[in-house]
């Protein structure tokens, strides 16, 4: 069963874009850091979408 996106209270570094995603999907928070600073080397709004990302996503109260 899939987890809802929100972004976690505990574990988060910046915004908890990534723990919330990284939760979501089940991997680990580190892993999806490393994924999204590796994709921030490729061209696009990488950093646009995590700051659209940390605005829309609730926050796990």
């Amino acid at each position: 069963m899939a987890t809802t996106l929100v972004r976690p209270s505990r574990g988060r570094w910046i915004g908890g874009v990534c723990a919330g995603l990284a939760r979501r999907f089940g991997i680990s928070p580190n892993v999806m850091r490393l994924i999204f600073v590796i994709s921030c080397a490729l061209p696009g709004p990488q950093i646009l979408i995590y700051i659209a990302l940390w605005v829309l996503m609730p926050s796990e109260d």
